[in-house]
């Protein structure tokens, strides 16, 4: 599959070895009449498949639930205690430099003139430092890119992995590392924990956090619960095997200006649909495609039926647990047994502080967090988002974001955005005496888990239907990817798998490595 002419790798791909899995041969559009599709959802995974199904020439309907796009991302209007407008979101996210297929995506909303509507509208934070309450700081600033370099030279940096550290460790435990690939790991891994996994490979205390505050917490998961093959495959994907390094690019304005209405144009120059406040209750397959019941609201007793010759489900577990549910015609059992055993992540919180007076110059725009309460991360929005410096310059104060992942079932919410705020002035103390111009807090738990064990519980792209397949980043495949990455994916993979059944090209898609970057630290890893 990854073999034959090699063509040159986007520009937005740094990495030598950057494996491309090439696209199906075919037609290069559908035949007319064209096909009509169905994408069920509107965030990165429902915008991946509407945008390659219509570069195809297919006619797509883009049904998303919710009144904007952007799923997840999304963001939306709200009027602050000062009469300002902003836009209110669900939390910073990182666009790491390895998410090829997802800048892919951003990149067609560049115009003719060359000018970036989507991803020429991310500018690079400088650093990610980590802060460990009464304890080092770690940095990624000045650690090369390109493995084993990067690891020698964070090492070498890094106050966290000191010698004695390093020494206690269990070289053995750790040789699945060296050579991570998919799904082989999860055959490996799936059935251990993280924190288990680092048991083994006895991980310096010290370092831990980095472990879990970097890579796990990315998931909004603790670590005890959380499969040891999702966070060995993130080890490899940011830092042991890929030659991107761990900085990262953040999007300039608010994600609906930055990323999605650029976006949407695009799509509506490709002549997709797109239909939001719109919900689908149920899914019945008639003939070579399906019936969809269509509403906005869930208990509507007349719902709109419409027909279409394929489907794509980019819904969270919990919206995709339910329409199959209501659709018991779908799928075989043991794929909808599967549906519901998925779980979500525990509740997180995200909240957004307008401040009355700055915060101190230096403050980086991003900065995890270790051993302050339930506070993992700060972000200094108006450092880099130009709606937050825009309202700093008007009133002369900040705009600042906290978040608190993976909190425990039944704990009281009001107490958990109290302390979080008090743990901001620990660590940045000149906040302590900031008033607050305004506040929101957003609680959610809607983020895909991936528990112990619960792979084989996950769906791939494809279904027993041919002209049905399900996108997302709860989704398997055989790239080395996660996250937002792996929304983009398999977006596109569910689109290139419609785009076969009708004898047409799909798109090509890029991954980091799929194997250990070394044959001889591979040949090593197969002794563990």
């Amino acid at each position: 599959m990854r073999h034959g002419h090699r063509p040159r790798p986007p520009l937005h791909i740094r990495d030598r070895r950057a494996v491309l899995w090439p696209a199906a041969a075919g037609a290069p559009h559908v035949r007319e009449p064209a096909p009509r599709a169905a994408v069920v959802g509107g965030g990165i995974a429902g915008l991946a498949a509407a945008t390659a199904l219509a570069e195809r020439g297919v006619r797509v309907d883009l049904l998303e639930e919710r009144p904007t796009l952007g799923g997840r991302l999304r963001g939306w209007h709200t009027r602050l205690a000062d009469g300002s407008t902003a836009t209110m979101s669900r939390g910073f996210h990182a666009f790491f430099r390895q998410y090829y297929n997802l800048r892919g995506l951003l990149r067609r909303t560049v115009d003719d003139s060359g000018t970036g509507c989507g991803a020429g509208t991310l500018v690079p934070l400088p650093d990610y430092p980590l802060r460990r309450a009464g304890g080092p700081s770690d940095s990624f600033r000045r650690v090369p890119r390109t493995p084993p370099w990067s690891v020698l030279g964070f090492v070498a940096r890094s106050p966290t992995f000191t010698l004695s550290g390093m020494a206690r460790m269990n070289p053995r435990a750790a040789l699945p590392l060296l050579d991570v690939r998919v799904p082989e790991i999860y055959r490996r891994l799936d059935e251990v924990s993280a924190a288990e996994f680092l048991d083994r490979v006895r991980f310096p205390d010290e370092a831990r956090d980095l472990a879990f505050e970097v890579f796990s917490r990315s998931f909004f998961a603790d670590p005890r619960e959380l499969s040891a093959a999702e966070l060995v495959l993130m080890f490899h994907i940011y830092f042991l095997g890929s030659a991107e390094g761990l900085l990262f690019d953040v999007p300039a304005e608010p994600f609906p200006f930055a990323l999605w209405d650029p976006l949407a144009r695009r799509l509506g120059k490709l002549g997709v649909r797109v239909r939001t406040g719109v919900g689908v209750r149920s899914l019945v397959p008639e003939g070579d495609g399906f019936a969809l019941s269509l509403s906005a609201r869930p208990d509507d007793a007349d719902p709109e039926v419409h027909r279409y010759d394929a489907c794509v489900l980019t819904l969270d577990s919990r919206g995709l647990q339910t329409l199959v549910a209501d659709s018991p015609r779908i799928g075989d059992e043991h794929w909808r047994a599967g549906i519901a055993r998925l779980r979500q992540a525990p509740p997180f919180l995200v909240s957004r502080y307008w401040l009355d007076r700055p915060v101190a110059p230096g403050r980086p725009g991003f900065l995890g967090t270790s051993g302050y309460g339930p506070l993992d991360n700060v972000s200094v929005l108006d450092r880099w988002e130009g709606e937050a410096a825009r309202w700093a310059r008007r009133s002369g104060g900040s705009v600042v974001e906290l978040h608190a992942y993976a909190v425990p079932a039944g704990r009281d919410r009001t107490a958990v955005e109290a302390r979080t705020r008090h743990e901001l002035s620990r660590v940045y103390p000149e906040t302590a005496r900031a008033g607050t111009v305004d506040v929101r807090h957003e609680w959610q738990q809607d983020c895909p888990h991936f528990p112990v064990g619960g792979y084989a519980d996950r769906p791939g792209v494809r279904t027993r239907h041919p002209r049905l397949v399900v996108a997302g980043d709860l989704v398997r495949t055989r790239l080395p990817v996660a996250l937002m990455e792996r929304a983009a994916t398999t977006g596109f993979q569910a689109a290139n798998a419609l785009l076969a059944t009708w004898g047409v090209r799909g798109h090509p898609l890029w991954s980091v490595p799929v194997a250990g970057r070394s044959a001889a630290l591979r040949a090593l890893s197969r002794l563990g």
